[in-house]
């Protein structure tokens, strides 16, 4: 059975502007019937790293915010720490950051939380059972929230071919236990020659798989250094935040399709208790060909396309895909080819990505279906 997908175009006119859409959008996909009386009620969104000028603008989640306040539910702003040393790798710059563009209380008239609190380490650990995973470890806020609004903006990934609603929810929602989980399948790594022997490290280990060791320099000793032992280490990335000199590093060594079949079973724990209570937005402006984590935006590689609202992840971000692909392209932008309406237009920014495997997994574990009706409104 098809999925509905609706969408606004940016075509607006005097009685009838785009946060009137953004209404229609949000009625046809049952915000009403999603929200009790009472329900704390999370807004996942992206808050854009510092220099980013792409995410979703404060405004629209103000509507966002005020029909939810209308069926009297309790709405807050969140997003969860980045796994990378940035703007947003622990909650005060995080906050920061999201203050800084525009994200505030008085602009949003809602609270802005960050979903797995100070350093990432809040979360809780939601039974899957899935091929790859049997648990995976969510952002204690985002499962803790009776309901779900995920606010996508729609854009190209080095990773996943595009960011979509999948990634807002599989690695948007994660834990940083959970996010180190997909980007790798071994434990971080110490630069030997950046760490400062310190030793800040060890005491937030919580399972002591770092140590202090001597290397060797010729005939004498030389400095020391951390080591980390692969087989006590659970890989929940506080080393790597808390290094103050940077020597402790992610090792990206995952492969593209066992990354995306990853994030999406960490989507699927993020909706294992809310799949009904949640429903999706996704904004095709200022397509960028690369993530929301840069702190800049290139140009977008087509124009301005519009809104879309569903309650299936899987089909709206088939929907976004299909859109922005039957879009002309921008040759001033980082596109190299694939410009004419219809051409791949993720597939020509990253040859080697196949997008394609997140939908047919997502689809074949349960979480929606890439068949849908795009219904104009």
């Amino acid at each position: 059975m098809k999925s509905q997908v609706f969408f606004s175009d940016l075509k607006v006119e005097s009685k009838k502007t785009l946060f009137d859409k953004l209404d229609t959008l949000l009625d046809r996909t049952d915000l009403k019937g999603k929200i009790r009386e009472r329900d704390l009620v999370a807004i996942k969104l992206h808050f854009g790293e510092k220099g980013n000028t792409a995410y979703v603008r404060p405004i629209f989640l103000r509507k966002v915010v005020d029909r939810i306040r209308e069926c009297k539910g309790k709405p807050f702003l969140t997003d969860t720490n980045t796994l990378y040393i940035g703007t947003r790798s622990e909650a005060v710059s995080h906050l920061t950051t999201a203050y800084q563009h525009g994200f505030t209380e008085s602009a949003v008239n809602a609270p802005v939380l960050i979903a797995d609190g100070l350093r990432g380490n809040s979360a809780v650990k939601v039974k899957i059972d899935k091929p790859i995973f049997k648990t995976v470890s969510i952002a204690h806020a985002i499962h803790m929230a009776d309901a779900l609004v995920c606010v996508t903006h729609f854009k190209g990934h080095e990773l996943s071919g595009f960011g979509g609603t999948l990634k807002n929810l599989g690695m948007g929602c994660a834990s940083r236990e959970g996010k180190l989980a997909q980007h790798s399948n071994i434990s971080p790594k110490v630069k030997k020659k950046a760490c400062k022997g310190c030793e800040l490290c060890l005491s937030w280990c919580p399972q002591s798989a770092i140590s202090m060791v001597q290397s060797d320099s010729g005939s004498e000793k030389g400095p020391h250094f951390a080591f980390i032992d692969s087989k006590n280490c659970i890989g929940c990335g506080e080393c790597i935040l808390t290094c103050p000199a940077g020597a402790i590093q992610i090792q990206w060594n995952e492969s593209i399709p066992l990354f995306q079949k990853k994030m999406v079973e960490h989507a699927y724990g993020v909706l294992q208790k809310k799949k009904e209570k949640t429903l999706y937005l996704s904004f095709l402006t200022q397509v960028s060909p690369a993530c929301d984590c840069y702190g800049f935006s290139d140009t977008p590689i087509v124009k301005d396309i519009g809104i879309l609202s569903s309650e299936d992840p899987v089909a709206i971000d088939q929907a976004s895909v299909d859109l922005v692909n039957g879009e002309e392209g921008n040759r001033s932008s980082q596109l190299p080819q694939h410009w004419e309406k219809g051409e791949d237009k993720f597939r020509a920014l990253y040859p080697e990505v196949d997008w394609t495997i997140q939908l047919a997994y997502a689809e074949e574990i349960g979480l929606g279906t890439r068949e849908y009706e795009l219904i104009k409104i």
